[in-house]
């Protein structure tokens, strides 16, 4: 189990490392001309994101001190978010490099070079042309002598006849530009090899600042988007067993806030206004309301004792509360005035409400029990169950519930990560049957990690009960 469990860590940690070489190789090594502060400079940033990522992770499940954690999660997780879309950005735009290059002018190649080369050929054709000097021939006598004789008139300087071979031709074609070859640039290399390079240059810097544009718009609406606060979304739910007194009644569903080093008191303070607005008759938190103990984020959960409701707020753990402390945070809901369900029931007067406790429990033997908190029921009565997590549904149903309601999944958060959330969870977002019991989940009202969405706006959902009854 080791073994593979190590197996699996270096596979994930190669392929980091891979996609970390390909950003810089296509934003910073293809977009520049050689090594240099740029490059460096590149190497620089994306080993330090990661740094601040990885210290934003370790400080925050270590229970770093406070200010420590706020430092690093900013930088840390945003840029999380920022790598992945340069990475999908970056990758989207590899089709378009060859079609660019070859839709790209080129111009032409050789006639420069070829205008440069003539200009000595005319000089020298212009040039007067010296007489030729009659060279007797030597006297007949030994070889010797004859070798000796000629002697002098090789080492001479000597001008060829005008014609193949003279100086105009030994211009046109130098020996070190044979036949076939593309003239020379001045730094050595041929013209259309610098041409094909500036041009491949310049698409890879078209290219690359494209998707890094792209990556950083994205990244920043996603933001901006939690930082404002969740929009309200409304839907209707019929249940048979409602009476037709209950018609309308309306439950404010609130799921992963997800209060922490990054999202604070202001964001409290704009969920808790949100509900306000839609005038609820009950309030359901639904898990993950913190990433942190009572100690550091107390003050910042203070703002949800304004949260109000005509039958109260309620509120079950999620599995980020059983990462930050449940039992403490039990008793500081409670203090804020919400009620907890902890495997619990309550009659309301047009149906029951039961919570369980979220499945992360179990390690800490508090698991859900839905034996406890359903088992003597009334099956006549309609009966809503506070969940966090959609894989409680099968209990769910099992146990004869009208509507669940949950949160957990995000809707993925940042796209394409409903692909994972679909892949571990019945639904991702919205409303779902399964057999006689009905499922909504919320994608939630914060965000965690980077504070950043994509493809999965947050939302507090005001579900609307509607009776069959006549």
């Amino acid at each position: 189990m080791v073994v593979v469990f190590v197996l699996v860590a270096l596979l994930v940690l190669s392929g980091v490392v891979a996609a970390n070489w390909y950003l810089w190789r296509r934003l910073f090594r293809d977009t520049t001309r050689g090594p240099g502060p740029v490059r460096r400079a590149g190497a620089v940033l994306i080993a330090g994101g990661w740094v601040l990522a990885v210290g934003a992770l370790v400080t925050e499940q270590a229970g770093a001190p406070f200010w420590l954690q706020r430092t690093l999660a900013w930088p840390g997780f945003l840029w999380l978010a920022l790598v992945l879309y340069l990475l999908l950005a970056t990758l989207a735009t590899e089709p378009l490099r060859p079609l660019l290059r070859r839709l790209l002018p080129t111009g032409p190649r050789t006639a420069a070079p070829a205008q440069d080369t003539a200009a000595p050929a005319r000089e020298s054709a212009a040039a007067p042309q010296p007489e030729p000097v009659p060279v007797s021939a030597p006297e007949p006598g030994p070889a010797g002598e004859a070798s000796s004789a000629a002697a002098p008139a090789d080492t001479g300087p000597s001008t060829p006849p005008p014609g193949p071979g003279g100086p105009l031709s030994a211009v046109q074609a130098p020996a070190d530009a044979p036949s076939g070859h593309e003239p020379a640039t001045g730094d050595g290399a041929p013209a259309a090899s610098r041409g094909l390079s500036s041009r491949r240059l310049f698409v890879s810097r078209v290219v690359g600042g494209g998707a890094a544009a792209v990556a950083l718009g994205t990244v920043g609406y996603g933001t901006y988007g939690v930082l404002r606060g969740p929009r309200v979304k409304r839907v209707t739910v019929p249940l048979a067993k409602l009476p037709r007194a209950a018609h309308g009644y309306r439950i404010a569903v609130v799921s992963d806030v997800h209060l922490g080093p990054v999202l604070g008191r202001g964001f409290a303070q704009k969920v808790v206004d949100t509900v306000n607005a839609t005038q609820p008759d009950l309030i359901a938190v639904v898990g993950d309301l913190v990433d942190g103990s009572v100690k550091d984020l107390g003050p910042a959960a203070a703002p949800l004792a304004g949260l109000r409701a005509r039958h109260g707020a309620y509120f079950v753990t999620g599995n980020h509360e059983y990462f930050s402390g449940a039992e403490q945070w039990v008793r500081e809901v409670r203090r804020l005035g919400l009620l907890p369900l902890e495997n619990a029931r309550t009659e309301l007067p047009a149906f029951d409400l039961a919570g369980v406790n979220d499945v992360r429990g179990e390690s800490e033997g508090q698991g859900p029990d839905f034996e406890r908190a359903l088992g003597d029921r009334d099956t006549a009565r309609a009966c809503v169950l506070l969940a966090h997590q959609p894989v409680q549904i099968h209990e769910a149903v099992r146990h004869g519930v009208d509507l669940q309601l949950s949160g957990h999944t995000h809707g993925g958060q940042l796209w394409p990560g409903s692909i994972l959330a679909a892949a571990a969870n019945p639904t991702v977002a919205g409303l779902e049957r399964y057999g006689d019991t009905q499922l909504y989940v919320s994608r939630g009202a914060g965000a965690w990690g980077p504070p950043t969405r994509v493809g999965a706006p947050s939302d507090i959902t005001v579900v609307q009960l509607a009776s069959r009854q006549t």
